[in-house]
């Protein structure tokens, strides 16, 4: 693999998460709540839920970039690759660690997926599509700084 194409799947990688940040709070917390409020409700099975629609579109919009890609000497493919790599981790951590959506009893002890973590319960903390905080997925903010967000929040009328 060439460097060049490394540093497109770490670019990809990188301007994913700001990406999927962006759409998480004003897609999936907006106009898409719909499908994403399935993935808020308290008690939900590990089965599939509504929200799970957007990851159907998503791969659906990667397979297309790496068909369209050119193959793997053209910088489309490894966009596409960069962002099949980010939609793994993301299944992995969210899916499996977080929401335990497969019957596996990993408790991380690195601090940075405990943060992951954290996080992410924060801003399911919040069950309707307004408030939460945390929208981000590789990178959060310190958890102590959503914490004192979420409280400031329940002190507004």
């Amino acid at each position: 693999m060439k460097l060049s194409n490394i540093l497109i799947v770490v670019a990809t990688l990188l301007v994913m998460e700001f990406a999927v940040t962006l759409f998480h709070k004003y897609v999936m917390h907006g106009i898409g709540w719909g499908w994403h409020q399935s993935h808020h409700l308290p008690g939900k099975s590990a089965r599939w839920e509504k929200n799970d629609l957007y990851a159907v579109v998503f791969a659906s919009a990667t397979i297309i970039l790496f068909a369209v890609g050119g193959g793997t000497d053209a910088p489309l493919w490894w966009v596409a690759f960069g962002i099949t790599l980010y939609g793994l981790l993301y299944s992995i951590l969210h899916d499996v660690l977080i929401h335990r959506r497969l019957p596996l009893k990993w408790q991380p002890k690195n601090r940075y997926l405990q943060r992951l973590k954290t996080a992410h319960h924060l801003h399911h903390a919040v069950r309707t599509r307004e408030g939460a905080v945390s929208f981000g997925f590789l990178y959060t903010p310190p958890v102590e700084a959503l914490r004192e967000e979420l409280r400031e929040r329940k002190k507004v009328p």
